[in-house]
């Protein structure tokens, strides 16, 4: 079964949802989140992005905010980034020799609704993102 990490900044809205979104797609597939600043380590996802994702079905408040860390590289077969600033930050980590494929969630960046405040365009975005994700086979 894939192993997939979903990364962002702070792991409160863009990578919990897609975490969640996945893990709705594909339940045996192996998910988790994390985020490459330790602003909320410890904290549950933002309370409007798990409320724009409770309106889709979507439960995440089980999901606790991590940091990203050297160690993932060795726990997943793909990294998948939010954006092209925390792609950079995730590679400038990369242990040497490491192969793990680390490349963009989607198409393009997935906006940080924790500054755009548009909740239900980040779903859209990581719900299409997913489906490409889980058709692909990762």
């Amino acid at each position: 079964m894939p192993s997939v990490l979903f990364v962002c900044l702070g792991n409160i809205c863009r990578s919990p949802a897609a975490e969640a979104v996945l893990r709705e797609l594909a339940p045996d597939w192996v998910t988790d989140s994390c985020g490459t600043a330790g602003y909320h380590v410890g904290e549950p996802p933002y309370g409007p992005m798990q409320q724009a994702a409770r309106g889709r079905g979507i439960e995440m408040s089980d999901l606790r905010a991590r940091q990203f860390s050297r160690a993932d590289f060795d726990h997943f077969d793909l990294i998948c980034c939010m954006d092209d600033e925390n792609l950079a930050n995730v590679e400038r980590l990369r242990p040497a020799g490491n192969t793990t494929p680390v490349r963009l969630f989607a198409d393009g960046p997935v906006p940080d609704p924790y500054y755009t405040r548009d909740f239900d365009g980040c779903l859209d975005i990581v719900q299409t993102a997913a489906q490409a994700l889980v058709t692909r086979g990762t």
